[in-house]
């Protein structure tokens, strides 16, 4: 039996793919979570064969939450789940460690696959993101990609350099520097088009 946790924070799709899975003979949803910081208690607490999460839910992300268990050399696989078919969020899951990654509009019948399919120690991935995630590589850098997500929750450079304990033209030259890579107007524009390409 493949025990799983499942993390979903629409409570609607969380109840379907919980019910959906369980009609499998050989896995069990012992846990499902709202959100990542539920979820990464489920995990601890249960112990399951493998994470099937979303990647943007309040608190920590499906990737925060991959990430975490793979620094801590936990053996939980995760299995990723979304309708971001993004490139930068598929290359962001390697790094990760995430083992699968898969979107939301495929037939539960090969949700399911993916998920036997990563149990068993193989890597899984949507083949219409494996073509995409090696064309488009990330070129900010992580403290850019940091600026860059204050500027998506709607701080201005003078906030973002109190929170980061940085020089507020520190903030404007690593925001430009950014705003170059990715051909932006503004910190704006450059915000929406790095979150846009799965990149913050």
């Amino acid at each position: 039996m493949i025990r799983v946790v499942l993390a979903e924070d629409q409570s609607m799709v969380l109840g379907a793919f919980a019910s959906l899975l369980d009609l499998q003979p050989d896995i069990a949803v012992v846990a499902t979570a709202t959100n990542g910081d539920k979820a990464l208690a489920a995990v601890l607490e249960h112990r399951p064969d493998v994470l099937v999460t979303d990647i943007e839910m309040p608190g920590r992300t499906g990737l925060d939450l991959a990430a975490e268990l793979h620094r801590a050399g936990d053996p939980t696989r995760v299995l990723i789940v979304t309708t971001f078919a993004r490139s930068g969020y598929l290359r962001r899951a390697v790094d990760a460690g995430v083992a699968g990654y898969v979107l939301k509009d495929s037939p539960i019948g090969e949700l399911a696959a993916a998920l036997r399919r990563v149990h068993a120690g193989e890597r899984v991935v949507a083949p219409e993101l494996a073509v995409a995630a090696w064309d488009a590589a990330d070129p900010l850098t992580d403290r850019e990609r940091e600026l860059l997500r204050a500027v998506a929750d709607g701080a201005t450079n003078a906030e973002i350099a109190v929170r980061l304990f940085l020089a507020e033209g520190t903030v404007r030259n690593y925001l430009s520097s950014a705003m170059a890579k990715l051909g932006a107007r503004n910190r704006v524009e450059a915000a929406r088009t790095a979150e846009a390409r799965g990149w913050l």
